[in-house]
């Protein structure tokens, strides 16, 4: 029997997240940048028969028909194959934190079953069935840090210096849709330019969701105080409750009983950047 062991799921950091609009549709029109961290799930991969696609939890329980099922039978669906999987997924990114996890998991399990069944599908396919699964999905298909813009689906590689961040998940988290649907979202950041960010990096901009995620959730302020408390300047990621900051190489940043605390590097390319057809 055909197997994967070991497949690596990496999260993301916003650096910065600004919304500048929104569309007739409903949609949010925003710029970010995009960047992977070395904080990954795990997952594995083993043929099975008579399109049978089952999954296992190795640690965190997850609803039966999350985005690893929904893109294997999307893919299977996609390709025609009748082809099977059981796959074992030992999770490590934590839920609600704004880092991917999900997105990045569905994307994994596209390149790998994409290889497992011998698909030899483009990018470009693959990036059609991860886009119907979420908006992330078709970044960490890409495989490099990116400026995005538009509703999430325009996307430039960027280049960025190796550092360090420590990442800060309250056990709160907190979904997407509570700040995109209240009223007081600031929708009307001005629009920026890559060259504007490469002025400045790691400190461009802010996130636009922080303030309302603040109000709809207080254990993103204590994080964020956290940050404070020890100099570091604090922002949120995503559109969740996870809040990170740059440190230096040497700086100890110990743990708290409140929060998931995990020391990150960012990196240059996916793992698997070259799975694609």
């Amino acid at each position: 029997m055909k197997s994967l062991f070991d497949i690596p799921a990496p999260a993301k950091l916003n650096l910065f997240l600004h919304i500048v609009g929104r569309r007739a549709d409903g949609y949010h029109l925003l710029e970010s940048v995009f960047m992977l961290i070395d904080w990954c799930d795990t997952l594995h991969f083993e043929a099975a028969p008579n399109g049978h696609i089952s999954r296992e939890d190795l640690t965190t329980p997850l609803p039966a028909d999350d985005l690893i099922v929904r893109a294997a039978r999307a893919l299977q669906l996609a390709s025609g194959t009748p082809q099977g999987v059981h796959i074992g997924i030992a999770k490590h990114i934590p839920e609600q934190a704004g880092l991917g996890g999900g997105s990045s998991d569905a994307a994994s399990t596209l390149l790998a079953l994409n290889r497992l069944w011998g698909l030899k599908l483009s990018l470009a396919q693959l990036s059609q069935i991860g886009l119907r699964l979420g908006a992330d999905v078709p970044f960490f298909l890409n495989g490099h840090n990116a400026w995005v813009s538009g509703i999430g689906e325009k996307m430039t590689t960027i280049a960025l210096p190796q550092a360090s961040f420590v990442v800060i998940k309250p056990g709160d988290g907190l979904k997407t849709e509570r700040i995109f649907s209240d009223s007081r979202l600031k929708r009307d950041t001005k629009s920026s330019t890559i060259l504007d960010f490469a002025a400045n990096a790691f400190g461009f901009g802010q996130n636009d969701l922080q303030a309302v995620a603040q109000l709809l959730c207080p254990p993103v302020t204590q994080a964020l105080s956290w940050c404070d408390e020890r100099g570091l300047k604090g922002r949120m990621t995503g559109s969740g409750s996870a809040v990170f900051a740059r440190i230096t190489d040497d700086l100890e940043i110990g743990q708290d009983a409140g929060f998931l605390i995990r020391r990150c590097r960012n990196l240059a390319v996916h793992p698997l950047q070259d799975w694609a057809a």
